[in-house]
Formats: structure tokens, sequence, C-alpha cells
């Protein structure tokens, strides 16, 4: 119902008319410096050293996913989304911001996999910085950085799902193991057995 909601949030937005902005006057530094956590220099490493945690901790499917899902939102939105949408800021397509979907896919990674609300504190106040700085450099309007809020958690935790879907299903044919979505390890099946009664 949540991912339902998000999706519905998105196309909703789609088609708001936002022309408000504010903070221009804003130094240019200190805008292009609460941008940075947009940045791919910046997100790429740090889920490079993510998924680096997941191998080491033999999280296998968590590795897979940390890499996997942010690539799939943020391809969803450049390809899909902005030009279906088609709302332009200047000669770029800005709905939903490409920037916030990198930067909100890659905390939810990251709070799926530690699961410490602060995680969601920092994340929350990443965003908002970023929001100062995009509308302040004219890159976005704030419409644009919810939707693309929404889009990221909707991609995200929709691919968790579907991975922790298949890692309950899959059955290799032979071993009688099943995979375990916690360490990316097959582990044996257990099978309740009923003792006879005396």
């Amino acid at each position: 119902m949540r991912l339902v909601f998000c999706a519905l949030v998105v196309v909703a937005l789609g088609f708001v008319d936002d022309t408000w902005s504010a903070f221009g006057d804003w130094p240019h530094g200190v805008l292009r410096a609460l941008v940075l956590p947009t940045e791919p220099y910046v997100l790429v490493p740090a889920l490079a050293l993510v998924a680096a945690w997941c191998l080491h901790a033999r999280r296998r499917w968590d590795a897979v996913f940390a890499v996997v899902a942010p690539a799939l939102a943020v391809a969803a939105n450049t390809w899909l989304l902005k030009p279906a949408f088609d709302r332009w800021k200047g000669d770029t397509l800005v709905y939903p911001s490409g920037h916030t979907v990198s930067l909100v896919a890659t905390l939810v990674v990251v709070f799926l996999l530690v699961r410490r609300r602060t995680i969601v504190v920092v994340g929350a106040v990443l965003v908002a910085c970023a929001t100062i700085g995009m509308v302040g450099l004219g890159y976005h309007y704030v419409v644009d950085i919810v939707g693309g809020t929404f889009f990221a958690v909707f991609a995200v935790i929709g691919t968790y799902n579907l991975g922790a879907w298949l890692t309950r299903t899959w059955r290799p044919g032979s071993t009688g193991c099943r995979s375990d979505p916690s360490t990316g390890a097959d582990r044996p099946s257990v099978r309740r057995t009923r003792r006879n009664g005396g």
C-alpha cells in the first residue's frame, strides 16, 4: 500500500505547475556545497563501500541490491519518467529530479541494510540541504525534488521486495537448500518431524 501511495504522489505531482523559487540570494559556494551529496562522485564511492561491507559480511544478495537498486531507480527516472512527464526548465528535463533520486535511493538502500533510525534523521537533513541548494542554484523547483524523493523510495523498496521474494522462492534442485536473504548463502531447509508417541 505504501508503494502505491508513493507511485500516486509521483504521478499527481507531475501535473503540478510549480514555479516557486527561493534561496537564490545565498552565496553560490554555500549552495554548491549543499548540492554536493547528490553528485555521482560522492554517491558511487559510498555505494561501493556499502557493497564491499556486505560482501565482507557474506551478505551477497545485499551487495547486489546495494548496486542494482539505485542504478535501476536512476535509469528508470532518466529514460522513462522524465520523458513521460516532459517538464522542462531551460533546456533540461527536470521532473522528477535526478539529483534527488540518486541521493534518496542511496539513503533508502543504507537504511534497509542497516535499519538504524539515525539514517532517517541524517537522510532528512541531507535532503533538506540539497533542496535548498538545488532550488537556490536554479536546478529544480521544489515539486521536482518531492517527486524524486517519492519515486526513489518506491523504486528501491520495490526492488528490495522483489529481491526478498526471489530469495524466498529460489530452490536449488538437488541440494535441499535455500538461499538466506540475510547472508546470501545457501542454508539447509528445515523440516519439522513429529515424534511418534510411546
